[in-house]
């Protein structure tokens, strides 16, 4: 039977907890500061947690590696290892060394002791948590921001702060944790990867999104979170749909609709009857709009912003695009003013610059369907002035097809048509990354880790 490491234990619980005041460290807590402390001297990530520590401390494990034991000593303040009840040699205890004289059944007394050592040492393991409920809210008010600030701030940073909340959510499951703090932390990761999705299929990678929505996926499943499933068919939806596979979206649509409980269900039911649309499904398009257009505003227990919310405005945007698919031009422009009518008087937490700016194509589009040139311009104004790093690949896409329309014949001598024409041509083109080689040359260090 191994050893008790008591002096390992003992520095342990003399050592002030960083997180609980008047509380020692724990096992995991210890085992997270050895973790910061290698990574920030090393630039290395070290694995070490909770249940390696309580070997530790069991005297399992006597002589760990020396990247261990100085972020030991440093954390636990001492000089040097046998402080700590580290010696060279140390492990397993072999057979060399048991005493069998006084065992009446060779043997089996010594194995029950450790099995009930080992039962008495895993309780405190099994009580033992790496998580506490102010990091699970961190992790979800951090995903949250992301969403608020999609299409408001530069999406490099909210690209890398999602990538940020998915890693420390998978790295915090590799712990210690109750069944409902690891439904919550598959619930934040899978938020994130969401986000991750959505924000590849705008910078025009949606075959990547779907690495992101299958694990998204899991991490729906494993949290069993409803309304976390039907998003994640919406964003499989959203990649499928600017793959023009508009069949698979609305398949992906019609899956969502069996868990969506929140907003998501208006989202996907206004989806659905664009992809039958397109798919020329023209009866079943008119049920499914019709159904959409009928559902009633709901929101679920948990809504997020930004593209993970479908406001009424957002719905009405989806449905003035059904009815363009559709050759109704005049109820694609009602909606669509409609809708930007109702985002222009919601709340900022309620506005989606993105699904905005789309709606404004789709009035742009149905005024050129219609012959209507002056308020095609007029409707274009406000999406001309987006910002570069906010026209992401959908906007470039429905801008060419803006630019499309007024190369047909029905516009050949239309003075305001070439000028939609090239405001379109002028908007892509700076659109397009720029200095991207001169970046690579001057720092290819930071680019490859970037």
């Amino acid at each position: 039977m191994s050893e008790v490491n008591g002096l390992l234990r003992d520095a342990r619980e003399r050592t002030p907890s960083r997180r609980a005041p008047g509380e020692h460290m724990s096992r995991a807590e210890l085992a997270e500061a050895v973790c910061a402390w290698l990574w920030e001297t090393t630039g290395v990530e070290y694995d070490l947690d909770g249940h390696y520590i309580a070997k530790l401390e069991r005297g399992v494990v006597r002589w760990p590696g020396a990247a261990y034991r100085s972020g030991l000593r440093h954390v636990l303040k001492v000089a040097t290892d046998n402080e700590l009840g580290f010696s060279p040699g140390g492990g397993r205890i072999g057979p060399a060394e048991l005493d069998l004289s006084a065992s009446a059944v060779l043997g089996l007394e010594r194995v029950l002791v450790e099995a009930g050592d080992e039962s008495a040492t895993m309780l405190s393991v099994a009580e033992e948590s790496n998580v506490g409920d102010l990091t699970v809210e961190q992790l979800h008010a951090d995903i949250h921001r992301v969403c608020q600030e999609y299409l408001r701030m530069p999406t490099k940073d909210l690209f890398l702060r999602s990538r940020s909340v998915r890693d420390r959510a998978f790295r915090l499951l590799t712990g210690r944790q109750s069944p409902g703090q690891s439904r919550e932390l598959y619930t934040a990761a899978g938020w994130a990867l969401i986000m991750l999705g959505w924000m590849s299929v705008d910078l025009g990678r949606p075959d990547l999104a779907e690495n992101h929505t299958r694990t998204a996926w899991a991490c729906a499943e494993a949290a069993d979170h409803a309304d976390l499933r039907a998003w994640v068919r919406a964003t499989q939806h959203t990649a499928a749909f600017w793959q023009d596979d508009f069949s698979r979206a609305a398949e992906y649509a019609e899956s969502g609709l069996q868990y969506a409980t929140g907003s998501s269900r208006l989202f996907l039911a206004s989806a659905l009857a664009v992809d039958l649309a397109r798919t020329g499904r023209i009866d079943q398009a008119r049920t499914a709009l019709t159904t959409a257009q009928r559902m009633p505003e709901r929101y679920g227990e948990y809504e997020l912003a930004g593209p993970l919310l479908c406001t009424p405005a957002r719905a009405e945007g989806l449905w003035s695009d059904a009815h363009l698919a559709l050759g109704r031009a005049g109820k694609t422009l009602e909606h669509a003013e409609h809708s930007m009518a109702e985002f222009e008087q919601a709340p900022p937490a309620h506005r989606n610059p993105g699904a905005e700016r789309m709606v404004r194509l789709q009035q742009v589009k149905a005024h050129l369907e219609l012959g209507q040139l002056d308020g095609a311009l007029a409707a274009l104004t406000s999406v001309i002035d987006t910002p570069a790093e906010f026209r992401v690949r959908p906007l470039i896409h429905r801008m060419s097809e803006v630019g499309a329309m007024t190369r047909t014949e029905r516009y050949t001598s239309e003075p305001v048509a070439a000028e939609i024409q090239v405001a379109a041509r002028e908007f892509i083109r700076k659109a397009a990354p720029r200095h991207r080689s001169r970046r690579r040359r001057a720092a290819p260090a930071a680019a490859k880790s970037a």
